[in-house]
């Protein structure tokens, strides 16, 4: 049975064998041919020499999340192909390097074995042992090209704007590719009986990485400085905000820059660089991950406690401890929302696509500096590190930055004494002021410690917790501040419902329109935002069970509604991925049906 845009490839490489930039121009290909994509990298830990994955799935019905079972298994890498070879679906094929013989336990009845001698067609065309290795990838995927019917056009588009300004390097990929397409001309039936067709399905959206959107995001909403130290997945936030910086902060005739990039001894040292970047009125952020979160919460608490602005964009990976560094999951819920010791809550934001990242992390900074107090953005590696399709990023031109409540020179000058933590409005969110602003008033930077209205120190209980309750009407504010979530429905036509966030978004998706063709429907709603609105708990009350869909072990983001919105926890279901892989849509299905059948 022919498979057209529809099929699921994996590639088994080496890590630094230049193996990336071949595949990733593979999903390209089919990107610019008007099919959608969804290409995961899946790496070791360390630098080099372990195997690494790079699986791309093309879908003419644009399912975005990642698929179990894979249809064509593309293996250069010896070390993994026992394993590569067991993760084909029966009736899929299996390429790999055919130079030298498998051995027998190798060979299964049920895939087709597509064998090309990759390394000895680069030993009879290059000398150069490093362009053996490079061209290798190369030739693999002209040869998929003819298999699968892909453009030749389109690769070669692709290779003149990855050389650009370096034209001579053209003429030799293109080259290698051929050897790839004339090896498949002379040897084999093709193209296979799975392909691709040329469609209009892509639009105008594009294939970016959230690490990128968040970098870009933070760039567009005004701020100017990034205090960071490094940590995967994360590191490519800052890296990629001082690119976009650079562009767009720097004076082109002076060549002065308007952004200051910190790298600093650890993440404690980083947060402490951004809470007093914050409080002297810059716009600041920093990036890191769960071990970093670990560290930053007595900072964070500070942050909260003092109410001082600032941002931390948080790339989850796969916990505890350093866990494995270079997989993904969504387990930072729990230390991001109650970071620190004693009664503290932090705003969370959940962006499950680029555009996302982009424009969540823009509102980030409004809102830390409206509710004066760090906002945590959770996205994870497979956001971060992966290449998404998503639409196009829009910025409106008139929108003003929310610097918040902040008096002005006159303001103070008008007043009697000036109280950093008066609530004169009722809702929780003192005024501030910008160091500087008034000779004798104002610009107050408070201890951690206890302090009345006016900042200064005091250990009257009755004082203390009248601030607490403050701080308490202020994260009621804030409910009505963070991004509302979003429903697939305008009127509930399930008693049961599903709960989703993040990366979870794409697979719950495709699991929706697979249980409906089961004939079980279920009304569904994204989570954008902790603190979680009156909208939340009346999706939960509508409904007699709601499958609450994570990827974690402990089912974080299910405790946290039952613990903020005191829900039955029966009425909540786990389901459950933790294995660092993306969860699928095939997985979700399971879950759910197993409890249906359960119930």
């Amino acid at each position: 049975m022919t498979k057209v845009n529809d099929f699921v490839v994996r590639f088994a490489n080496v890590n630094g064998t230049g193996s990336a930039s071949a595949n990733s121009m593979f999903a390209k290909a089919i990107f610019r041919m008007g099919i959608p994509v969804t290409p995961k990298n899946i790496f070791p830990s360390n630098i080099q020499g372990l195997p690494t994955w790079y699986e791309v799935r093309i879908s003419e019905k644009g399912y975005l999340g990642r698929r179990e079972g894979i249809d064509l298994m593309v293996s250069v890498n010896p070390q993994s192909m026992l394993k590569d070879i067991q993760d084909v679906r029966s009736g899929g094929y299996f390429l790999y390097d055919s130079t030298k013989p498998l051995h027998k336990e190798y060979i299964r009845e049920d895939i087709t074995y597509l064998g090309i001698p990759l390394m000895g067609i680069c030993m009879e065309q290059y000398s150069d042992p490093r362009q053996r290795q490079l061209f290798k990838n190369i030739i693999y995927v002209g040869a998929l090209s003819a298999l699968l019917d892909i453009e030749f056009a389109v690769l070669e588009q692709l290779l003149a704007e990855q050389f650009k300004g370096k034209e001579k390097l053209v003429a030799p990929n293109v080259q290698a590719l051929q050897l790839g397409v004339k090896y498949i001309q002379e040897n084999f039936a093709y193209p296979l009986d799975i392909r691709i067709e040329r469609r209009d399905l892509v639009g105008k959206r594009i294939l970016f990485d959230g690490n990128g959107a968040c970098g870009l995001g933070a760039v567009f909403a005004g701020a100017t400085v990034a205090a960071w130290y490094p940590i995967t997945p994360s590191t490519s936030v800052v890296e990629k905000f001082e690119k976009y910086a650079k562009k767009f902060r720097t004076n082109k005739e002076t060549g002065e820059k308007n952004f200051a990039i910190v790298q600093a001894e650890d993440e404690l040292a980083a947060i402490g660089m951004v809470i007093g970047a914050n409080w002297n009125g810059a716009r600041s952020f920093t990036a890191t991950s769960g071990p970093g979160v670990s560290l930053m919460n007595e900072f964070l608490g500070l942050g909260y406690f003092a109410e001082i602005p600032a941002v931390l964009i948080d790339v989850q990976r796969t916990g505890p401890s350093t866990g494995m560094p270079t997989r993904t999951q969504q387990s930072d819920i729990t230390i991001s929302a109650y970071a620190s010791h004693g009664d503290t809550k932090h705003v969370l934001l959940f962006p499950s696509n680029p555009k996302d990242c982009f424009e969540l992390t823009a509102d980030a900074f409004d809102l830390a500096e409206r509710l004066q107090t760090p906002i945590i953005v959770l996205t994870d590696l497979d956001l971060g590190m992966n290449d998404h399709m998503s639409e196009p990023f829009e910025w409106d031109e008139s929108r003003m930055y929310d610097r918040g409540k902040v008096y002005t020179a006159e303001d103070l000058e008008n007043m009697g004494r000036f109280g950093r933590y008066l609530d004169s409005d009722g809702d929780g969110i003192p005024y501030r002021t910008y160091p500087g602003t008034h000779p004798t008033k104002g610009s107050y930077f408070t201890r951690g410690t206890s302090r009345d209205e006016y900042a200064v120190y005091t250990e009257d209980s009755a004082v203390y917790v009248k601030n607490m309750q403050r701080l308490e009407k202020k994260w009621d504010t804030a409910k009505d501040l963070v991004p509302k979530p979003h429903f697939y429905q305008q009127k509930n036509m399930s008693p049961m419902g599903v709960i989703f966030f993040g990366t979870s978004t794409y697979s719950s998706e495709e699991a929706i329109d697979l249980l409906r063709e089961q004939d079980v429907v279920l009304d569904a709603m994204q989570l954008k935002a902790f603190p979680f609105n009156k909208d939340v708990e009346q999706f939960i009350e509508d409904h007699e069970v709601v499958f609450v869909i994570e990827q974690n072990r402990d089912a974080q983001m299910r405790s946290l509604l039952i613990n903020e919105l005191e829900i039955n926890p029966k009425k909540l279901i786990r389901v459950l991925n933790y294995d660092g892989m993306p969860i699928t849509a095939d997985k979700i299905v399971k879950e759910i049906s197993k409890n249906l059948v359960t119930n």
